[in-house]
Order: C-alpha cells, then sequence, then structure tokens
C-alpha cells in the first residue's frame, strides 16, 4: 500500500517546497485539490492545459510522489440549471487535466439536491439518488472517452450515504471508469458509529473489488458530535479495512486527511504499523 497526504494539510508552502516536505515525511502519494494548494498562479479551468498539466507531472515526479487523486468536490446533484452546467464543464475540464497529469482518479463526492450543497434530510431520497446518476452518467462517459478514471466517495451526509446507495450508482452507470473513494469514517455519524464494524464489514463487501482509493482518517465522539481527526486520534477501527486491501489491492494508494504537518508523521506511522501487522 502506497500512504499518502492532503496537500492542503501539509506544510503551507510553495508547491515544490511542499512536496520536498511531504516525501520527506515519508509519502509516497499526494491528494491534489488545485483550488486548496496553488495560490501563485490560476487554476481556473482555462488554466488547465496539458502544458501547465505535463509541468505538474515532472514536478511530482522530480519528488517521487503519485497523485492519487486530483480533487473536484462539487455538487452534481445541483437543482439550477445554469449552475449545474458549470460545474459539469469543472469535471470534464479537470478529467481532460487528470489525462495529461497522470492522476489516479479525478475524485467527487456526491452532493445535496439544493445550490447550498448542505443536509437536508432530501439527500437520502431516491429522488436524489436518481439525480445525481442522471448527472453523473455524462461526465463518467466523458471519463471514458479520455481514458481517465471517476471515483465517488460515499458520505453519510450527502446523496451517496451508504455503501447500497454507492453499489447501485456504480450498478446503473456500468462503466469500468467509475470508481469508489472508500473513506470509512465518511459512513458515520453520530447515531450508528456503535455499528462501525457491520458498516465497514458492508461497505468491503458491496464496493471493496471497485475501490480505487482509500481515504484514511480517525473520529472522536465530543459533545455529542462525531468529529474527523487524524489517524491513530480516535476510535476507527482500521484493523479491520486493512488487512482486505493488504491482500486485494496491492500497491493501491491511501491519503491521509485531517492530519497537520505536526503530527502526520505519527499518523503514518500508525496506519503503517497496522498494515505490517495485518
Amino acid at each position: 500500500m502506497q500512504f499518502g497526504i492532503r496537500l492542503h494539510d501539509a506544510v503551507q508552502l510553495p508547491l515544490d517546497e511542499r512536496l520536498a516536505a511531504v516525501r520527506e515525511q515519508g509519502f509516497t502519494c499526494a491528494h491534489l485539490a488545485l483550488s486548496k494548494v496553488i495560490t501563485e498562479n490560476s487554476v481556473a479551468e482555462s488554466a488547465l492545459t496539458p502544458g501547465y498539466a505535463m509541468y505538474l507531472r515532472k514536478l511530482f515526479a522530480k519528488n517521487d510522489l503519485d497523485i492519487a487523486v486530483l480533487g473536484c468536490y462539487l455538487n452534481l446533484a445541483n437543482p439550477d440549471a445554469e449552475q449545474l452546467k458549470k460545474i459539469q464543464d469543472k469535471y470534464l475540464a479537470n478529467i481532460r487535466f487528470a489525462a495529461h497529469l497522470g492522476a489516479g482518479v479525478v475524485g467527487t463526492e456526491t452532493g445535496a439536491p439544493n445550490v447550498e450543497y448542505k443536509f437536508e434530510e432530501a439527500c437520502w431520497s431516491d429522488e436524489a439518488l436518481d439525480i445525481f446518476i442522471k448527472n453523473l452518467r455524462p461526465v463518467v462517459k466523458y471519463a471514458e472517452q479520455m481514458g481517465v478514471l471517476m471515483a465517488i466517495e460515499p458520505v453519510v451526509r450527502h446523496i451517496v450515504c451508504n455503501p447500497k446507495r454507492a453499489r447501485k450508482v456504480l450498478d446503473e452507470i456500468n462503466s469500468p471508469n467509475l470508481r469508489i473513494i472508500l473513506d470509512p469514517v465518511n459512513l458515520l455519524e453520530i447515531y450508528n458509529y456503535e455499528k462501525q464494524d457491520e458498516i465497514i464489514d458492508e461497505a468491503i463487501e458491496l464496493l471493496g473489488k471497485d475501490v480505487a482509493v482509500l481515504h484514511v482518517k480517525d473520529f472522536i465522539i465530543k459533545d455529542n458530535k462525531l468529529v474527523s481527526v487524524g489517524v491513530g486520534q480516535g476510535q476507527c477501527h482500521w484493523d479491520r479495512v486493512i488487512p482486505y486491501m493488504k491482500k486485494e489491492k496491492p500497491y493501491m494508494h491511501a491519503t491521509l486527511e485531517d492530519t497537520k504537518p505536526d503530527n502526520a508523521v505519527a499518523a503514518l506511522d500508525y496506519i503503517k504499523e497496522i498494515y505490517q501487522k495485518s
């Protein structure tokens, strides 16, 4: 397994220095969210040229880092037609960019049926899921044309809120270019975290074969809320996830989330120890 980090969780430096610092900490891949990391130049759609992608690709290669995920986390269930068109166009631009960048996947969450991209109970409706599938379909088709993988990330407060709904999306779109980013903590909330083993087992059973990337973090319960923290600081049963991934997904990218520069190495050491013992 190749362990990485979200670059916007790393030390705040110019990109070339940030990549060097991440590699020095022992990471071998990274999650790149352009707008959260790059401030020295434009990352608007018009700036995502093949030349810029190739420049970044060489910069990552110089630091011996894979780009595990190119993040494009927008709301594909936005009910405003004009806004939705702009969102879909941005996904297409990122897919084109990823084709030259050499990113493992273009990653996305799964939205909400409102323009604010906020949770409401309608997120969990069949209608919302149908809307998401409809709006995702042309994006995945474009990914097929460009030879790029799209990966959706189930999140309990978004439309694809559990493994069953994620399985339905995969089956309905039925594309080899649509994969899963599995983040076990994102499937948990205050009302279900005590059933995490059952939820993790279901995710592996229904989605395991389609998982392309693992997101690694932890959670604590604070003030009757589930709060995400760096791995090793909380209650997530990673020893239930890692053995399957080690056996079935050799050299898969696994990127840490919610770390800070001063605890990233400890988090990496924690998850690597679980991996080695598995």
